[in-house]
């Protein structure tokens, strides 16, 4: 068995700063079948759909202190593999919409993202700019059917959202 690969977020979240990208990265390193063990400084409860969405079962147990220590483990390769094509950003065409919504405060950029994705058809891509990491749109976007991929510019001063519009109900 792998051993898991292991992602301390603390220092990054007592920094002020945001984990998702770190976490986003360590995703993409790990062997077939690994799981990541993942400490925090908080139960992070938002992450677990997004895990979810990537084919990712959790483990989430206290650690002394108040953190956390959560595995994540891969629960089979046809989930992880499932929307292929539209989870690989690789693939996704060029964005259609350019929103910078990094001078919003929340909730106006969900809001603003939202509407434009409802306008858009199923495939094309949205791009956003933002002030913070959107922890409250993702579980959004995933409801919707759209994928979505994010991180923080090389200063972590901004997060780079593009967004992939899913199939309309």
């Amino acid at each position: 068995m792998t051993t898991a690969l292991e992602l301390d977020v603390r220092p990054i979240l007592r920094d002020g700063g945001e984990p998702f990208g770190a976490i986003m990265g360590a995703l993409k390193s790990l062997a077939p079948g690994q799981s990541l063990r993942l400490i925090a400084t908080f139960r992070p409860e938002p992450l677990f759909k997004v895990m979810a969405s990537k084919g990712f079962g959790y483990e989430a147990t206290p650690l002394d202190g108040g953190d956390w220590q959560v595995i994540f483990t891969p629960q089979n390769a046809a989930a992880q593999s499932t929307p292929s094509s539209p989870s690989d950003p690789e693939t996704w065409p060029d964005p259609i919409h350019y929103l910078d919504c990094s001078e919003m405060e929340p909730p106006e950029p969900m809001v603003q993202i939202l509407t434009r994705l409802e306008a858009m058809e199923e495939g094309q891509v949205l791009f956003s700019l933002l002030g913070r990491e959107p922890v409250f749109l993702f579980p959004e976007l995933q409801a919707r059917g759209h994928a979505w991929v994010g991180d923080f510019d090389a200063e972590g001063e901004a997060y780079r959202l593009m967004v992939r519009a899913g199939q309309k109900p």
